[in-house]
């Protein structure tokens, strides 16, 4: 039996460019995984477009500790008009911070909050793709990705596929599309 086609859309803001290769790296994951991607900087998002998608992975440079101006903006203004409109859908989060301690935890509870706000659903990845380098709360990179980061990223993808799968398949199994 197949499996349902899966649709992933990567929204990311990105100011140096490693924001941007996380992205890419989450995408290359997904399609790992089997699903259809879309990967798309914040500026250019069809607003319209997003309630098509199963799964979403959002990525923000950490900015004070949270997610980045554009970011905030996209969900804010933007994917309001959806508000309460994504449920069933699954999103994850990813980071790059200027250091340690530059709040990319924080940065990535702040997207998880506006997930769960917006009635997405999400998930921990207990995973450790090398010593030290987990993903509890999504993706991290300090600086530019490392080979470690980009696995981290790659994992998440593949990740958020899977739990799309769940979802689509426990929603059909209940007769809801």
């Amino acid at each position: 039996m197949a499996s349902e086609p899966v649709r992933i859309l990567v929204v990311y803001d990105s100011w140096t460019g490693n924001v941007e290769k996380m992205a890419h790296a989450v995408a290359e994951g997904a399609r790992e995984a089997g699903a259809e991607v879309k990967v798309v900087r914040v500026d250019d998002v069809d607003v319209d477009e997003v309630p098509q998608y199963d799964g979403y992975a959002f990525g923000t440079p950490t900015h004070c500790g949270t997610m980045s101006y554009k970011m905030n903006y996209f969900f804010n203004k933007q994917l309001i008009k959806y508000w309460g409109r994504l449920r069933y859908k699954v999103a994850v989060a990813f980071t790059s911070s200027g250091g340690l301690g530059g709040g990319s935890e924080v940065a990535l509870l702040s997207l998880i909050s506006t997930i769960l706000n917006f009635g997405m659903m999400t998930f921990g990845v207990p995973d450790y793709v090398a010593r030290g380098v987990t993903l509890h709360y999504g993706a991290v990179a300090v600086g530019a990705p490392d080979e470690n980061s980009i696995k981290a990223c790659r994992l998440l993808g593949r990740r958020l596929v899977e739990h799309v799968r769940v979802v689509k398949a426990g929603l059909k199994s209940l007769g809801q599309t």
